[in-house]
């Protein structure tokens, strides 16, 4: 029992030096100190079997989540945000082994720098493997026909947490195949309530594309007509002149850009490419949602680090007690011995 104790404990610090490199910018330490550390627990567990205890399987989940939040974090930081799916998959041994909040984390990122022509099939690969039951769980299946591995479960909001970026930001958004996330819905296993929700959306973001497509063919004549009278009004102007004129509109804006830059960050867009389709995102937005995302994930490290703190400290009494209770010892004879030669005289 102590060699375990004694081994969590080292877990435990490993994580929190990889977060110091993190907080760094060491973040090649970062990385390769939190990969190492899920490899291990991996290893580990599935040497032991799994584990057998909700005290045990809790504890691993924390583990594995706090140090694949470092590893996803380190991984963008060093300019490899393409690779942090693939690298994800591989540490954890398929998909549906990594934690939720590292999983939508690793998406987000990947989404939000443009390389998301991947995303959907990592995000399919994992919803495919949890089906839901009416315990209000969803539980593990490894293979089509096979029944569901009760020893690991997910609650319905974290698994709807990877159905709403799947659904409505990686179809709906990114892609514009509302048609298949409609499709997609309509055959998943989901609570009721919330399959009609999410019929719902799609529903009404359906509406909007189809009102965004009618508009286009009269925003396509303006752009005519206006391309036209261009067209003539250039004809009027002596080359040269335009020219010169052109090219000092180009110094205006690239001056006026340049410094304007470091003000105006904040509202830029990022273009999302996928295909032929294309999302703009602001920078802002991305920038508010990670730091959201990491507060939060931060907030409940720190709980659990001090939860884990106050039962250390607890059992610690327990067993100081405990020996304090044992080392005592009592002579059942004195009570009625007699007392010494000297006591008797000075008395």
């Amino acid at each position: 029992m102590a060699v375990v104790c004694g081994a969590k404990a080292s877990t435990w610090e490993g994580i929190e030096r990889s977060e110091s490199y993190l907080v760094s910018c060491m973040f090649e330490e970062a990385a390769s100190l939190a990969s190492l550390i899920i490899r291990n627990l991996m290893r580990e567990n599935h040497q032991n079997g799994n584990v057998d205890n909700d005290g045990n399987e809790n504890e691993l989940h924390d583990m594995l989540e706090s140090s694949g939040m470092v590893f996803v974090q380190s991984m963008k930081e060093l300019a490899r945000t393409f690779e942090i799916l693939k690298e994800l998959k591989h540490l954890f041994g398929s998909v549906a082994a990594i934690p939720v909040q590292v999983l939508v984390t690793g998406v987000c990122f990947q989404i939000s720098e443009g390389t998301s022509s991947d995303v959907e099939g990592y995000l399919k690969e994992f919803l495919s493997k949890w089906i839901y039951k009416d315990e209000g769980y969803y539980f593990l299946v490894e293979a089509d026909g096979e029944e569901p591995d009760r020893r690991f479960s997910l609650g319905v909001d974290e698994y709807l947490e990877v159905v709403d970026l799947y659904v409505m930001t990686c179809l709906g958004m990114v892609l514009r195949d509302i048609d298949s996330a409609i499709s997609w819905v309509e055959k998943a296993s989901l609570p009721e309530d919330k399959r009609q929700e999410l019929l719902r959306r799609l529903n009404s973001m359906n509406a909007s594309k189809a009102t965004s497509s009618s508009q286009a063919p009269v925003s396509s004549l303006h752009a005519d007509k206006h391309g036209v009278e261009s067209k003539n009004f250039s004809k009027n102007l002596e080359p040269g002149h335009v020219a010169s004129k052109e090219n000092s509109v180009k110094e205006t804006i690239l001056k006026l850009s340049g410094r304007g830059a470091p003000c105006f960050w904040w509202f830029r867009n990022t273009t999302v490419k996928f295909g032929n389709f294309r999302l703009n995102l602001s920078n802002g937005n991305i920038l508010l949602g990670c730091i959201l995302l990491f507060m939060c994930y931060f907030l409940k490290r720190k709980q659990a680090s001090l939860k884990r703190k106050q039962a250390l400290s607890v059992k610690k009494g327990l067993v100081d007690l405990w020996q304090l209770a044992f080392s005592y010892q009592v002579n059942p004879l004195a009570a009625v011995q007699p007392l010494p030669a000297a006591t008797r005289g000075s008395l």
